[in-house]
């Protein structure tokens, strides 16, 4: 129900503004006339007759039929006062900056506004440098190596003062990146040498060829410094559990159902190796810059400087950030590179997400015991739990860090002819992508960090599914010509209870050679396990092959 109108269940009164009865008309025809008029009714009888409620606010109630609930009033403030909620980890509206912050805040430095702010100034300083080493441009000269290390200083030294300046003059120009360029003039407006150029910042660009560098960068920096670090880590973690875990048996479930045994190590191998083929594919995804001016023909820069090569010098430019050149754009770099790197990552989280889930299940059949905290509590009202919270946060967090990386992926290569601003609003956000992305491998590794095997139920599981020894003795029965081997063996084992005994009687009974019947007699569950053991064991090196690496 949108704000202003209220609904009370204590009597048939309906309060219903003027908009809400001019909405509701399925036609352009005023609800008054063609529903009210039409039964006799006087749309202005009506609507003098109806009580008068005031419009909602920051303390808005819900009228019940014996209760009325509340927003509870803050000490010290009006009824309705919004101005004490200042942003605080209590008051942020995204958990990520509030009940999080502690375990995502490394991204802060890059994915922040402060941290869009400090890559365009150093895109624009970067860019007055370059244009002082083309000779073409003789209106901008060579700095002295002093004047250089002041530019540099400030890149290096820029700290949120700086950032919250220039947020002070765009709240008058009303354009962030034009209030870089003004922020930098008054830097730069005392200083000897570069008091004479200071209307080359900026030039010939748009505000995109300055945006789209700083969000290259920006992801570029998060992605080295903070996410790739900590899914190495969550490689790592997986490698040392197939390794540790590889000797030891565990009943497979195909449909949910017994299956032929594997090893717990073995089975981590695979998300090992999984995951590491994802990691790969990211650090291969190149990401692009353009510099091609307001709709990516180097209008103006033709113009004012027609003898100089400016697609050159464009690559030259977008080279030396570190980022790869994408000559062929509108006024907006399409976006394309973004698309591929965030399904990646969704991919990667969807691959942790089957992780998640799987453990979760071992733990649910005890074949994982929780560690336990002293002073922690499962549930508040059962005692004796201990959940996989671990686990299932990192689940919660990878749904949603995919869903926002989804939509960008959508969204961002779909651009009106040669821009809309639709992207912009939309770059904004991706750091929410990439946080809840690193706040579900950090609960991955705390809830790995919580797993200790029960051996004790693993066995007990297999001692309970001889059943599962059918696979090897009709494949063995198929070697010497036992006629229908695999229907022999479904008569005898489905549906039915199979012991140890049972199928030891079985064998007995068949007409194998005796080297073969005693290897039959000898395999049990724990024994049945083909080269799982040996999958896990050399985990390392499939991960190392992944990317690129061979062991010697």
């Amino acid at each position: 129900m949108e704000v202003g109108a209220a609904v009370s269940s204590s009597s048939t009164s309906r309060v219903l503004t003027n908009h809400h009865l001019f909405s509701l008309s399925s036609n352009k025809t005023p609800l008054k006339t063609n529903l009210f008029a039409s039964k006799g009714f006087s749309f202005a009888s009506l609507q003098s007759s109806l009580p008068v409620r005031k419009p909602f606010s920051c303390s808005a109630a819900i009228s019940t039929s014996n209760a009325t609930i509340s927003t509870p009033k803050v000490k010290g403030s009006n009824e309705g006062d919004c101005s004490v909620f200042e942003l605080s980890s209590l008051t942020a509206l995204s958990p990520l900056d509030g009940r999080y912050w502690n375990k995502v805040k490394e991204l802060a430095p890059f994915m922040s506004e402060y941290g869009l702010i400090r890559y365009r100034v150093l895109v624009e300083i970067k860019w007055l440098l370059m244009l002082s080493q083309i000779p073409e441009v003789p209106e901008v000269p060579s700095f002295s190596d002093e004047t250089q290390q002041y530019m540099q200083g400030l890149i290096d030294d820029f700290g949120m003062a700086d950032a919250l300046e220039v947020k002070n003059i765009e709240k008058v120009t009303n354009h962030d990146v034009k209030a870089i360029e003004y922020f930098l003039k008054q830097k730069c407006q005392s200083h000897p040498e570069i008091s004479k150029v200071l209307e080359f910042f900026h030039f010939s660009c748009t505000s995109e060829d300055i945006n789209n560098l700083a969000h290259g960068l920006m992801l570029k920096e998060a992605l080295n410094k903070v996410l790739f670090p900590v899914m190495d880590e969550v490689i790592g973690a997986m490698c040392n559990m197939a390794k540790e875990y590889a000797h030891i048996p565990m009943l497979s479930r195909t449909h949910g159902q017994p299956a032929s045994p594997t090893t717990l190590g073995k089975e981590m191998a695979i998300f090992a190796v999984r995951l590491s083929r994802e990691r790969q594919r990211l650090s291969q995804i190149e990401l692009l810059g353009k510099f091609g001016g307001a709709v990516g023909n180097y209008n103006a820069h033709v113009v004012a400087y027609p003898e100089i090569n400016w697609p050159t010098i464009a690559e030259e430019f977008v080279q030396s950030l570190g980022l790869t050149f994408n000559p062929y754009v509108t006024q907006i770099e399409p976006h394309d590179y973004m698309a591929s790197l965030f399904h990646a990552i969704i991919q990667f989280n969807n691959i942790l997400t089957d992780f998640d889930r799987d453990v979760w299940g071992y733990i649910s059949l005890g074949y994982f015991k929780q560690l336990t905290k002293a002073g922690e509590i499962g549930s508040s009202t059962m005692p004796h739990k201990v959940n996989p919270i671990d686990f299932e946060n990192s689940e919660g967090n990878l749904g949603k860090a995919n869903s926002g990386l989804s939509f960008l992926s959508m969204k961002l290569p779909i651009s009106r002819w040669q821009r809309d601003l639709t992207d912009s609003t939309v770059l904004r956000t991706m750091g929410e992508g990439l946080g809840h992305s690193l706040l579900a491998y950090r609960s991955t590794l705390q809830g790995i960090g919580k797993l200790q095997v029960n051996q004790t139920r693993l066995d007990e599981d297999l001692n309970h599914s001889w059943e599962v020894l059918a696979e090897p003795i009709q494949t063995v029965m198929r070697r010497y010509g036992v006629p229908e081997p695999y229907e022999k063996l479904k008569e005898f084992t489905r549906g039915k209870a199979v012991t140890q005994e049972s199928m030891q009687e079985f064998v007995q009974g068949l007409e194998l050679p005796q080297e073969a019947k005693a290897i039959l007699l000898k395999l049990t569950p724990h024994t049945y396990i083909g080269a799982a053991t040996e999958l896990a064991k050399t985990v390392d090196a499939a991960v190392n092959m992944v990317n690129g690496f061979r062991d010697s």
